[in-house]
């Protein structure tokens, strides 16, 4: 294989069966999805009369384990593939293959086999949600799966020491194309005061990547005899649930209050930063992640990004953001704070990755930023070791041989 390829494999228990990846991250670009290209090495001999299959599925799970006992089946097949690969099929069978797929094969010999799945564009993409302290057993979400195993029938039951099973994700990365930055305001009237209070809240794009800090610009024009004790910001995230049920939950991510008097009858204008991150939040029971894999880390789940006319049912879970802004206003006379009232508005946020060149090149000029706040880089050349000294006498053409004085060692 091609020097820096990196291959997944996954054997079953009783090693007669082996799936081969290229990748477990398949991308969703709206508009068409990754194909999943592998490759499953099967040993003849232990099959005997049967068959292989692989299937590529991609599951809802919504609910405990123990409850399925009593009849409630909270998981849900949404999408299933299913491809025989042994004996082969010819029309089922590949019909063109990918460069490490020709490779895998010349490399395993003649009993690796090819296949090839098309994810449909209209399927969530993979989303965990948080288990509590006490949870057991399987994460709720959605998840995909690449299952290879040998059976006489579809109908047989598969065993597990003759199958296979490699978890995969489906991901969107932030579109290139982006909307108008978010803008919010709201004007409040109070008893008492013949003015009224204009609270305007924007952010500077619409988009911003995971551990991206959001900027918030707060702009009050305070006309009122009231004043303002108090500015909260906040990041929410809602976990809308429409397979099975229509719950819908709403959990604070981000939060931060900062004291800002704003007095009676004068301007304010501030723009501040606020991070939402997965570090801040590993507590929070049903918090919607990116799919996880095995001995991995993950971060808040993206933004359900849909397409027009897309059935939101079949997607099991859709996530969304939005940024809140409120203002603690004191009323003032006896009770003082005690009937302070909040005044916000509400921003919406979109959270996702870069694609992968957009995230080498922000990275890039990060550091070029880091360099050019410290100064020019300076590099030192290293003196060649005895070693390359030799062979750079070599490549001259001094004769290999015994070491003799003012000579090194005879070159390798």
């Amino acid at each position: 294989m091609a020097e820096g390829a990196k291959v997944f494999k996954k054997t079953s228990p009783n090693s007669k069966l082996s799936i081969y990846l290229g990748k477990r991250d398949f991308v969703d670009h709206v508009e068409s999805v990754d194909s999943v290209d592998g490759i499953c090495l099967i040993d003849p001999e232990y099959l005997k009369d049967r068959k292989v299959y692989v299937t590529l599925t991609c599951a809802f799970r919504y609910g405990r384990d123990d409850l399925d006992v009593i009849g409630l089946t909270f998981r849900k097949d949404l999408y299933v593939l299913t491809t025989q690969i042994f004996p082969p099929v010819p029309d089922q069978t590949p019909k063109t293959l990918t460069p490490l797929q020709e490779k895998l094969m010349k490399k395993l010999g003649e009993n690796a086999y090819p296949f090839t799945f098309e994810i449909a564009t209209n399927l969530p993409c993979s989303v965990t949600l948080q288990p509590g302290p006490d949870d057991v057993g399987k994460a709720c979400g959605v998840d995909f799966e690449v299952k290879g195993f040998c059976a006489e029938n579809l109908e047989e039951k598969i065993h597990k020491r003759n199958s296979v099973r490699l978890i995969i994700r489906k991901i969107q990365f932030a579109p290139l194309v982006t909307g108008p930055a978010p803008k919010s305001e709201t004007t409040r009237q109070f008893m008492m005061s013949d003015k009224p209070l204009h609270l305007e809240a924007s952010l500077d794009k619409e988009i911003y990547y995971h551990g991206d800090p959001i900027n918030v610009t707060v702009n009050i024009n305070n006309t009122t005899n009231k004043i303002v004790k108090k500015i909260k910001l906040s990041v929410d995230q809602i976990t809308d649930v429409v397979l099975y049920s229509l719950d819908k939950y709403t959990k604070t991510v981000c939060t931060e209050e900062i004291n800002e008097n704003v007095a009676a009858n004068s301007t304010f204008s501030k723009t501040y930063s606020i991070t939402p991150t997965l570090s801040a939040n590993r507590e929070k029971r049903g918090l919607a992640l990116d799919g996880k894999l095995k001995h991995e880390d993950t971060n808040l789940a993206s933004t359900t990004i849909l397409r027009p006319g897309m059935d939101k049912e079949v997607l099991g879970i859709l996530v969304s953001y939005k940024v809140k802004v409120n203002l603690v206003v004191s009323r003032g006379g006896i009770l003082g704070d005690l009937t302070a009232s909040d005044v916000g508005v509400e921003l919406p946020v979109i959270l996702m990755h870069p694609k992968p060149a957009d995230a080498r090149r922000t990275l890039s000029s990060r550091n070029s930023l880091a360099r050019n706040s410290r100064g020019r880089k300076t590099t030192r050349r290293r003196r060649p070791t005895k070693r390359k000294a030799n062979l750079a006498a070599c490549s001259h053409g001094r004769p290999p041989g015994p070491r003799r004085p003012g000579l090194g060692r005879r070159c390798p």
